[in-house]
């Protein structure tokens, strides 16, 4: 009986297994029921920056193969293929929402790796403030339980165009896009 090699998955070898189980749209990856294969060293930075072994990943193409099979599970960030799974960190978010326009009666929203998602009931858009500056935090979620963080720019245009509207009985500034409200701030928090 010979004992079996354990192969440490890389980089290199998740991008051949996605491109192998690539299929047009985003793969099943939500499906997949790998093994898990332990830690890469791969981290998401809060501005949407992916890393391996402590340098920017610098192909776009790249990150976008990666963000196809990224998968959350609890609090834990995964890249799952249908052979592997292995943990990767991410500092906030694992995307950026860097651009929006007017579509319709909806809020079109791009990501950082060319995700596409209108706010609405399905992608909702939610404010976290910090607890100790009051800073606010706006995201939207993307797919299948994966969040991006709104990037500055962004948000202030969308406080531009945001409304006062009551929201579960009390009167809140927020926006509104594909029928649904999204509150930002209570209306008494305003600044005069």
């Amino acid at each position: 009986m010979s004992a079996q090699k354990i192969v440490t998955p890389t980089a290199e070898s998740l991008a051949t297994a996605a491109r192998a189980a690539k299929t047009r749209g985003l793969p099943p990856v939500d499906q997949w029921d790998p093994p898990f294969c332990g830690d890469l060293d791969m981290r998401i930075a809060r501005d949407g920056t992916w890393f391996y072994l402590g340098t920017p990943i610098g192909r776009p193409e790249l990150v976008r193969l990666f963000s196809t099979i990224l998968r959350k599970d609890g609090e834990d960030y995964f890249l799952v293929t249908p052979v592997e799974k292995v943990g990767i960190t991410v500092d906030d978010a694992p995307f950026v929402a860097v651009d929006f326009e007017a579509e319709g009666d909806g809020l079109r929203f791009v990501t950082n790796v060319g995700d596409h998602a209108v706010a609405g009931p399905d992608h909702p858009i939610e404010v976290i403030r910090d607890a100790e500056t009051g800073e606010p935090s706006p995201y939207i979620l993307i797919r299948r339980n994966l969040w991006a963080l709104i990037d500055r720019k962004s948000f202030y245009r969308l406080v531009e165009i945001g409304e006062t509207a009551d929201h579960e009985g009390e009167e809140w500034f927020g926006l509104r896009s594909s029928g649904a409200f999204f509150p930002i701030i209570p209306a008494a928090e305003l600044p005069g």
